[in-house]
């Protein structure tokens, strides 16, 4: 585990609303509940479980892995647990508290912990499931998923706490908020990525003269090999790495096989790239629906400087900001995906950058209105 500086454990604004409490003794209980959550999260957020993924689709959850994944199933609920303790030592259930603000805070912190409680309950009610114990990849869904609870419950805690002492974004006070962004990001760029190269893979399939047929094929495996290596790999929930595996697996079956057509190809790639498809629901994370507000405004902000610049050099220069902030939006649509790639292959010029600057605005309200 990352040892962590008690200094470096709260971001600088929640430090700040913290300092600027009137009450220091509620401030400094507060602070240590949000200390205590810090640390929660991020030993949550550290598990990389993709050395526990190498195994055959079909493997059980054989007592090997059990020996693995114990201390890992231990520590999440000891975690949570270190966590729930420090809430009912700094704020006991059932206290008296006058003030208006520090009784909200109260509030948010009790239900915080009774949520947790059920949580923790839940899991290890899961985790004796025959269901879930009897298979790999079922097991390590649920660690996966809980980890994933525990640390988002934890992050709205603080979150909502910071807010009743003054104004905030989440992003600003959240423990390791921005490394669940970026590690967001990755997957949503990726797997836009991903769908596309398979859109255009059943296109060359259908289109493909029959020698062909297994080129293509080996093609759509090089590119899968390729996801693979990834980071978003390493973020993607268990059940779609499996879906991916097994597809692959089958693929594989495939190409081994005399007189291989397109339709034999065909009849398993569309249901995956329908599969595929549905990562574009990544979109729909609060996490990523936050941010995308965030950079679009500041990009259209950005893209009017751009307009009303007075020379060239200031356009061009304003116009490469807005790219360049634009790139994490990469993913949203498909329309808007290709206009950023066009512009890394395509050079500006003065006479161009006008026509760019406008099409990036109309890209952008689309954006908006989706």
């Amino acid at each position: 585990m990352v040892a962590f500086a008690v200094d470096q454990l709260l971001p600088p604004r929640l430090g700040a609303l913290l300092a600027l409490e009137e009450d220091a003794a509620f401030a400094t209980r507060l602070r240590t509940v949000h200390e205590a959550a810090a640390r929660a999260i991020g030993k949550l957020g550290e598990l990389d479980l993709i050395k526990y993924e190498d195994a055959p689709i079909e493997a059980s959850a054989d007592l090997s892995l059990w020996e693995e994944l114990a201390p890992v199933v231990g520590g999440t609920i000891a975690d949570v647990h270190a966590l729930i303790t420090e809430l009912a030592a700094q704020f006991p259930p059932g206290e008296l508290v006058v003030d208006p603000k520090q009784s909200q805070v109260d509030q948010i912190l009790q239900t915080a912990a009774n949520e947790l409680k059920s949580d923790v309950g839940q899991f290890g009610m899961r985790v004796r499931d025959p269901s879930v114990v009897g298979d790999r990849w079922n097991l390590i869904a649920e660690l996966q998923s809980f980890r994933f609870q525990f640390r988002n419950r934890i992050g709205s805690m603080v979150y909502e706490t910071a807010s009743a002492l003054g104004e905030c974004k989440r992003r600003e006070v959240e423990p390791g908020y921005e490394a669940a962004l970026a590690s967001t990001l990755v997957v949503r760029s990726t797997t836009a990525d991903l769908r596309r190269l398979m859109r255009a893979r059943i296109h060359k399939v259908s289109e493909a003269a029959p020698q062909d047929v297994v080129a293509n094929a080996l093609q759509t495996e090089k590119e899968l090999n390729a996801f693979g290596r990834t980071a978003a790999w390493r973020a993607l929930r268990a059940q779609d790495k499996k879906e991916i595996l097994e597809f692959r697996q089958k693929l594989q079956a495939l190409i081994e096989q005399p007189g291989v057509t397109k339709i034999d190809v065909l009849s398993i790639l569309e249901p995956f790239v329908e599969f595929v498809d549905g990562f574009a629901a990544v979109n729909d994370r609060e996490i990523l629906i936050d941010h995308d507000q965030e950079v679009q405004a500041s990009v259209g902000v950005v893209l009017e400087r751009a307009m009303n610049a007075f020379n060239y050099p200031e356009k061009l220069a304003a116009f490469n900001e807005a790219v360049g902030m634009g790139q994490s939006l990469y993913g949203r649509s498909g329309e808007f995906d290709a206009f950023l790639r066009k512009l890394r292959k395509t050079p500006l010029t003065e006479q161009t950058l006008p026509g760019e600057v406008e099409q990036f605005l109309a890209l952008l309200a689309g954006l908006s209105a989706g």
